[in-house]
């Protein structure tokens, strides 16, 4: 069944396709009778606006693009609850996509995004896209003049607003934390090597273990890919038998050695402390309940959307921004508490 249009209309009445346009918005300057007419016959034919037609005649979608590189990072989830929350609250809807750490995923999806089913961009990049540096697609956007906000994984070829988490120090301070608590061989698990917040954490540790007069050892950061065995990478970080304690960068990795060390028979925290990144619902209600570093994800979000919404609506000149997020540490049963 062909879809009805506006000229469709206009056309069965033998009107203009502007009074028709005005009688479906009860404009005053038509006439109850022929409003009343064309309203009930587009009823009758389940008439639809087309979105897209609207939104090129009034140059706005009130709609924002959102793309994240992993949705099973809970630190994402609590991202898109706040874009959502404070966009609904402006008067915006969101599209929300994923690239799945994929640049190629996320070179289509803004081409498509910015092709102008949105007024703007929020985005956090692939650790494919940081790996091979490329960043001729979101160039290409900020030349088209769509507003777009980088935040978490971002690049400095990129002349645009920004949201970044303060990795460097987050590793720094959860190295330091361990530390204190009587730790002196702390290793480190990531699935996010290739991306900028994985060097940053891995460099704030690295900094933390030589001012305590500590050796960096390469062996201790160990490298999970996606088709690699955890279990298999834990058991060999275990050879040396020092290690007691681990950072894992993400929060399913840092439940998933919470078990693989339980399997081992191995005692948490009195034998092996854990701390975890993103501060979500798994850590709280595993056992022992995990340590974690909260990134305040919902707050990043409210703060994208804001940022963007601004740039969208305000007409003048804005000078660009980039916003440093600190983050806490909450301490949980899986890490020893600092006598």
């Amino acid at each position: 069944m062909k879809k009805l249009t506006l000229k469709d209309i206009a056309s069965h009445f033998g009107v203009s396709i502007s009074t028709v346009s005005k009688s479906l918005k009860d404009s005053a300057e038509i006439s109850k009778e022929v409003k009343f007419k064309i309203q009930e016959f587009a009823k009758e034919n389940h008439y639809k606006p087309n979105r897209i037609a609207l939104n090129l005649l009034n140059k706005t979608t009130k709609a924002i693009g959102v793309i994240v590189p992993n949705i099973l990072n809970y630190f994402f989830t609590q991202v898109f609850y706040g874009i959502e929350q404070s966009a609904n609250a402006r008067g915006y809807t969101i599209i929300s996509c994923i690239s799945d750490e994929s640049y190629k995923k996320e070179l289509q999806t803004v081409e498509l995004l910015g092709s102008g089913i949105v007024d703007g961009l929020i985005l956090s990049l692939s650790e494919e896209t940081q790996a091979k540096s490329k960043t001729e697609h979101l160039q290409n956007i900020i030349e088209n003049q769509i507003p777009m906000v980088l935040f978490d994984r971002v690049s400095e070829q990129v002349n645009c607003d920004k949201i970044v988490v303060d990795d460097f120090e987050a590793g720094y301070n959860t190295t330091n934390h361990l530390l204190k608590t009587g730790c002196k061989k702390i290793a480190i698990i990531s699935t996010i090597y290739n991306s900028s917040v994985g060097k940053l954490r891995v460099e704030g540790y690295k900094k933390a273990l030589k001012e305590n007069n500590l050796d960096y050892e390469q062996k201790n950061v160990v490298k999970v890919g996606r088709n690699d065995d955890l279990q298999l990478l834990i058991s060999l970080l275990l050879d040396d038998k020092e290690i007691d304690a681990i950072i894992a960068l993400d929060e399913m990795t840092a439940v998933d050695t919470l078990n693989i060390l339980k399997l081992k028979g191995i005692a948490v925290p009195n034998e092996i402390s854990i701390v975890g990144f993103t501060n979500g619902r798994l850590s709280k209600y595993v056992s022992p309940a995990l340590t974690m570093v909260s990134q305040h994800g919902k707050y990043i979000g409210e703060l994208a959307a804001n940022i963007l919404i601004d740039r969208i609506e305000y007409e003048g000149e804005m000078p660009f921004t980039t916003k440093l997020v600190k983050t806490s540490l909450i301490e949980r049963d899986s890490t020893k508490r600092i006598e």
